[in-house]
């Protein structure tokens, strides 16, 4: 364990090295995330998931820091040029930027201007001019002209000089520290667009001639620019102001007013322009894309998080309907555990006799299989299905409700549908999923890759490993939140569960298909593999319905479970009357039961599980419809008052569903009454809201959305007890925040740079 790193990360995270410690230990022992986060409050001091998610990139990145260092002392020795200074030098280094610029001038490297003109045997007269003593570079240079060498003249010998002070200039650590500093604070982003591609590339329009302050350009812009750079209808670059660039190296390298000193000059200009801009330029938009990606990435990640704790319907028998015009809708039947009954495909959308067999079709499934709710999927003919649907005469009441059936044709088309279903087609599997999205999002949506849920904000630009690390961090979480119920999870929503994986998951199944049910979570130790670690990581979050112990349905770890029978004992009780009874739990005094390994962490949430054994996180469902005379685009008029749901956050604002096949944008500075600088504040997937139509593009399909209600945020003195309804600070604010919220204010709500994604 590297100290200096644990003590660092402390420092950085503002809380205790024992904490640090404690995560690293843990995570080097194979804990997972959520595990830590729950059953080892005591060791970690409370941290949650957060918390620890970034103290393991965070010692993942030092990790990659110490690996590079150890690459590069290996090559400064095997080469002759470490030295003690130097090796300290390296060994003090605390981030990549600085490791690299330490390591630079000794840095093997192809044939340069300056290797050459060393070659030539250049280098005394370099170092004789840059001393710049005031002598007569003409004079210095005419003893090393030498046609033998290529030095053919004065003017050769003073070029390949400047070539080697340029290097040198180029290779200085304070150079390239105080020029980072520059292209990073004052430098500009600039976009044209390449000569003749105008039309080919009109969706990037916006961008034909921008400047973007480097460090204030928002994330979904650079990724923007760089994809329209990549399709070759851009030409990006990236570059502070020309001399303030020059003016720090001829501040740094040019010591005098002689001629020799104009030659240094000369090669400053030349270093910048052949070297150092090219080469901050690369870092800026390293730098920049990793900024934008991070920015995207937790947008991607909280919209996930939303998505997947949807509230469920929960265990119903449901019909699930995948719509279609011409070639009809596929219709299922699921029991209450997701089984699938029966399956059809009705023509509810072509002729009148069509029609009516369709109706008669949907009244004698639900009749035959005694359905409560049905599915429609929100795709093509989703809306004129779900109106038919409504205006059906069941003979008793069905709740209709429209599902997001964003991937489910993935999912219909992949292995494990393929294997759950090998004898249905996609258009059955398909309308199994839509079904059982309503039943238990969760569940479902683990069978699909959370980059095709479609709630992400450009997650084919960025980092594809450091996105699926946070989208896998963030089902694990949900997963685990939520709990799994042991014996009637499928493998994929297993794979999830900490601890487990899988090689694991898939012998659990196997080994319930074989013996029947689990009745005690101790029988988990039986399933091939799953060892002690495994038992340890994952047994608190797989649940046992009316399984031998009670405490196997809660979260309660097995771990834990001689404090509760301690404490039914000393009640003297039964641990179910523990459960049933909130009298007796009321009398347990849980301070009497801390040890050295237990303390009152673990012990409140003990006593949480006891009062709500196994309880759901997630909301409860409530049934949501849409204006039932809004159906297509055409429908939707400016200054209409619609309902709707939010489909996906970016960050520019919120997209919401309002039934017509085309989601509309709410733009940020049109999600409410008071300024906004992060949409995912003021909404959340899945959220139902209300909105007022701005404008139609009926062309571009598009439809602009306010949720601004007209009302002024109310006072602080007119709600006791609360601060002012703000995002910013109650201070007066600075002249460039007032600019920046001036300039928003007056940003339109039909934002130009969402062209390219949405």
């Amino acid at each position: 364990m590297n100290m200096s790193h644990i003590s660092r990360i402390a420092d950085e995270h503002k809380i205790k090295i024992e904490q640090v410690k404690a995560v690293s230990s843990l995570l080097k022992e194979d804990a997972t995330i959520p595990f830590i986060a729950r059953y080892r409050k005591e060791v970690t001091g409370s941290l949650d998931e957060v918390m620890i998610s970034s103290i393991r990139d965070r010692l993942s990145q030092l990790e990659e820091i110490d690996a590079r260092r150890g690459t590069i002392l290996k090559s400064l020795e095997q080469h002759g040029h470490l030295t003690e200074g130097l090796k300290e030098k390296v060994m003090g280094a605390e981030t990549l930027a600085v490791l690299e610029d330490i390591y630079l001038p000794y840095r093997p490297k192809r044939r340069t201007r300056a290797i050459i003109a060393r070659e030539k045997g250049l280098e005394p007269l370099s170092e004789l001019i840059f001393e710049q003593k005031a002598n007569d570079p003409q004079a210095l240079a005419e003893a090393f002209v030498d046609p033998e060498k290529g030095v053919a003249s004065i003017e050769d010998a003073l070029s390949g000089a400047r070539d080697i002070i340029a290097e040198k200039a180029n290779e200085d650590e304070q150079a390239r520290t105080r020029l980072r500093h520059l292209f990073s604070r004052k430098g500009k982003i600039v976009t044209k667009v390449v000569p003749e591609m105008e039309e080919a590339g009109a969706k990037y329009r916006d961008y034909f001639d921008l400047e973007e302050p480097v460090a204030s350009a928002p994330s979904h812009r650079i990724l923007a620019m760089r994809r329209g750079e990549a399709e070759n209808i851009l030409n990006m670059t990236i570059s502070p102001v020309f001399e303030e660039a020059i003016a720090i190296l001829e501040n740094l390298f040019v010591t005098g007013n002689g001629e020799d000193s104009n030659q240094v000059r000369i090669a400053a200009q030349d270093c910048y322009k052949r070297l150092l801009s090219r080469s901050m330029e690369t870092e800026m938009r390293l730098a920049t894309k990793e900024r934008a990606d991070l920015q995207a990435i937790r947008v991607f990640a909280d919209n996930l998080r939303q998505v997947l704790m949807s509230p469920p319907l929960g265990s119903k028998r449901v019909m699930g309907i995948d719509p279609g015009f011409r070639t009809g809708c596929k219709v299922v039947c699921l029991d209450r555990q997701g089984k699938l009954l029966h399956h059809d495909v009705i023509f509810p959308h072509m002729s009148d006799k069509k029609k009516r067999e369709a109706a008669d079709t949907l009244e004698r499934l639900c009749e035959t299989f005694h359905m409560e709710a049905i599915a429609v999927g929100n795709g093509t003919a989703g809306r004129e299905t779900e109106a038919f649907i409504r205006a059906l005469p069941f003979s008793k009441k069905i709740q209709v409700i429209m599902v997001n059936e964003s991937g489910a044709s993935i999912y219909s088309a992949s292995d494990v549908a393929r294997a759950e279903f090998p004898n249905h087609d996609i258009t059955v599997r398909g309308a199994v999923s839509i079904g059982r999205r309503l039943m238990d999002p969760l569940s479902e949506l683990v069978k699909i890759e959370p980059k095709s849920i479609g709630v992400g904000q450009y997650q084919h630009d960025v980092d594809q490993n450091a996105l699926k690390q946070s989208l896998d961090d963030v089902v694990m979480s949900c997963v685990n939140s939520v709990g799994v119920d042991v014996n009637r999870a499928s493998v994929e929503l297993l794979t999830y569960v900490s601890g487990l994986g899988p090689g694991l998951a898939k012998n659990i199944v196997a080994f319930r298909d074989q013996n029947g049910p689990f009745t005690t979570r101790k029988q988990l130790t039986s399933v091939p593999r799953l060892g002690p670690k495994a038992f340890e990581q994952s047994a608190g979050f797989l649940r046992i319905e009316a399984g031998e112990n009670a405490l196997d349905a809660s979260a309660v770890h097995p771990e834990s479970y001689p404090i509760v029978c301690q404490m039914a004992e000393d009640l003297k009780c039964s641990i179910l009357d523990l459960i049933k009874i909130s009298d007796l739990k009321n009398m347990i005094n849980v301070s009497d039961y801390v040890t050295d390994s237990v303390g009152l962490p673990t012990l409140n949430d003990i006593l949480a599980e006891l009062t709500k054994p196994g309880r759901d996180p997630r909301e409860d469902f409530e049934e949501f419809s849409f204006a039932g005379d809004i159906q297509k685009i055409e429908d939707v008029k400016p200054e209409m008052k619609l309902p709707g749901i939010v489909t996906n956050i970016t960050a520019f604002g919120a997209f919401v569903d309002i039934g017509v096949h085309q989601d509309g944008l709410v733009h940020i500075s049109q999600l409410a009454d008071r300024f906004v600088k992060d949409p995912a504040k003021v909404v959340k997937v899945h959220q139902k809201v209300n909105v007022t139509v701005l404008d139609v593009d009926l062309e571009r399909k598009r439809i602009s959305l306010s949720m601004k209600t007209g009302e002024k945020p109310a006072a602080a003195h007119d709600r006791p007890g609360k601060q002012p309804i703000s995002n910013h600070s109650t201070k007066p604010a600075g002249k460039k925040e007032k600019q920046n919220r001036e300039t928003h204010r007056k940003k339109p709500f039909n934002n130009p740079f969402v062209d390219v994604f949405s």
